[in-house]
């Protein structure tokens, strides 16, 4: 009986640890430019919705010369998993984009549609001390955007 028991604690453990994992947020950053020559910085944390086991997104991005970051709504294609549309906080703009490995390609969209530009961003490293640093903007900006 004892042993029973001690391999169910082991099971209980272990599934608990693999469930932890799965849950853990992804931080991406990527780099590109829209029109090919305004440089931007986009930041995407990507984890886990508990309720439904989909993917939720989480982000924001800047164009280099502004200190203003701006948030982003991401919504996912169903049945392109490859595509997301990524609205701007105050609709001021969409980008919509495909994803292709470490980057993504599309176009910026203002929000009378008369202005379509091309946007190309890549992929790029981050350490632990970034991520801190662009989780805490990410928290100000939110905050900035929805406190009321």
């Amino acid at each position: 009986m004892k042993k029973i028991i001690l391999s169910f604690l082991i099971c209980l453990s272990f599934l608990n640890h693999l469930n932890a994992q799965s849950q853990a947020p992804i931080s991406n950053l990527y780099k590109g430019t829209v029109d090919g020559k305004t440089p931007v910085t986009v930041y995407i944390k990507t984890e886990e919705n508990q309720c439904t086991a989909d993917l939720m997104y989480t982000a924001m991005y800047r164009y280099n010369k502004s200190n203003n970051w701006i948030q982003l709504d991401i919504t996912q294609n169903t049945k392109k998993e490859n595509q997301f549309i990524l609205v701007e906080h105050g609709f001021s703009g969409v980008l919509m984009l495909s994803k292709t490995g470490n980057t993504f390609t599309g176009l910026w969209i203002s929000p009378d549609t008369k202005k379509q530009l091309k946007v190309e961003l890549k992929e790029v490293p981050m350490n632990a001390k970034d991520i801190k640093k662009y989780e805490e903007t990410m928290d100000k900006v939110n905050y900035n955007n929805n406190d009321c």
